[in-house]
């Protein structure tokens, strides 16, 4: 085990005071404001940088577009640092800063960093009893009232790459990451190895022909894991009272990694999302391959047209997984 999560992100914007003023929205605690931006702090103790890209541009970042910029992986002990930056070394820069990140431009032009992350806090965050029809768990005590989100971490970062297998590659063979899933000529979704997070970063095909996708390397969304559904709508609600524009599918369910989802379109770049409920994995995982529109949700509130007539059952194990005879098939009652 080294990485463990996502240390740090920063996004460089083209409107400062707008992002920030969504984020307080979102429900990310604001640490520090000055001229120049911003820093949230969420509830593990990951930050969010906000700052202009005019005028404080990460080096090195080839990314188009405003965004999501640099991400910084925590890691869990000193000596794991340096065994990361060693093997990082031998083929490219690594510049250690003040504050202990050792940054880095990954292969395909994504700046990253390493940092050893003592303070990261693990976070319990109990859901709801949920009463079904003979299995009663909540008796004379009504659920929760929530007035808004309030994000407890950072799960995954997307970013639509033109070479997602070489990035996918990259990640695996220098970082130790793990392949969760693909989606099939769409994407591919890698997790570090000391997290149980389905995945840490989707990597989307640039060269999937669909909007925002023109064979150019972009920031897509940040996944900011909140409890369940009821606090997700909540943050929904909240956000769409404080004037932001609404999600575009609403609320769903991914078939990859199970989780629910909500993107809104944000100003600091690509789109925000709440998460909830995602799949857990370890190392006894096999990884799958979905046919892209079978993998892409279970169900969906605002169903968009491509949807309309469903998708067929498609998914299958990963080749480069655990080599498994046959293919996944559907439960009876589908």
């Amino acid at each position: 085990m080294a990485i463990i999560g996502i240390e740090r992100i920063l996004y460089r914007v083209d409107d400062v005071d707008r992002s920030i003023r969504f984020f307080e929205d979102f429900g990310l605690p604001l640490l520090d404001r000055d001229e120049g931006g911003a820093c949230f702090r969420l509830p593990d103790n990951a930050r969010v940088d906000i700052r202009a890209i005019a005028t404080d541009p990460v080096p090195g970042s080839q990314i188009v577009g405003i965004g999501v910029h640099e991400i910084v992986w925590g890691v869990d002990t000193a000596e794991n640092l340096e065994r990361l930056v060693a093997r990082l070394a031998t083929d490219r820069e690594v510049r250690r800063d003040a504050d202990g990140i050792c940054h880095f431009v990954a292969d395909g032009g994504i700046a990253m960093g390493l940092r050893h992350w003592p303070e990261k806090r693990q976070i319990f965050a109990p859901t709801e009893p949920v009463n079904s029809p003979g299995n009663l768990q909540r008796m004379n005590v009504h659920r929760r009232w929530i007035a808004r989100a309030r994000p407890k971490g950072i799960s995954h970062i997307g970013v639509i790459s033109p070479d997602i297998e070489g990035l996918a590659t990259f990640l695996r063979e220098r970082l130790d990451f793990r392949l969760s899933d693909r989606q099939r000529s769409f994407a591919v979704y890698v997790r570090a190895d000391g997290v149980n997070d389905h995945h840490n970063l989707a990597i989307l095909n640039a060269n999937a022909g669909l909007p925002g996708m023109d064979g150019t390397l972009r920031f897509h969304h940040v996944n900011y894991v909140v409890t369940d559904l009821d606090e997700m709508m909540a943050g929904k609600n909240h956000l769409e009272r404080r004037g932001w524009p609404k999600s575009e599918w609403g609320i769903g369910r991914h078939r990859i990694a199970s989780a629910l989802f909500c993107y809104f379109p944000c100003p600091a770049g690509g789109e925000a999302e709440y998460g909830a409920d995602s799949d857990a994995l370890d190392d006894n995982w096999i990884p799958r391959d979905f046919s892209p529109m079978f993998g892409i949700a279970h169900w969906m509130h605002d169903l968009p047209g491509f949807l309309r007539d469903g998708a067929e059952w498609d998914v299958t194990f990963a080749a480069d997984g655990v080599p498994t005879k046959g293919g996944i098939q559907p439960h009876s009652d589908l």
